[in-house]
């Protein structure tokens, strides 16, 4: 049980009427796609430089090597 507004349960119906879903379904596909993306967002601040378009693992060695 979820107390939300009027203007959210609005929204959840129209999307559940256009994708010909349960409200339900569309408040469970909500959740999955906050969760996933929370879940993306953690690990990418864990891989530091790699994470978020930054330099991938072996352009890195490849950079650092080249200073030597």
């Amino acid at each position: 049980m979820i107390d939300i507004t009027e203007l959210q349960v609005q929204a959840l119906e129209d999307i559940a009427k256009a994708e010909k879903l349960s409200r339900a379904a569309v408040i469970r596909a909500a959740i999955d796609e906050y969760v996933l993306r929370r879940n993306r967002a953690e690990t990418n601040e864990a891989f530091g430089l790699w994470g978020d378009g930054g330099m991938d693992g072996l352009s890195y060695q490849e950079k650092a090597r080249s200073e030597w």
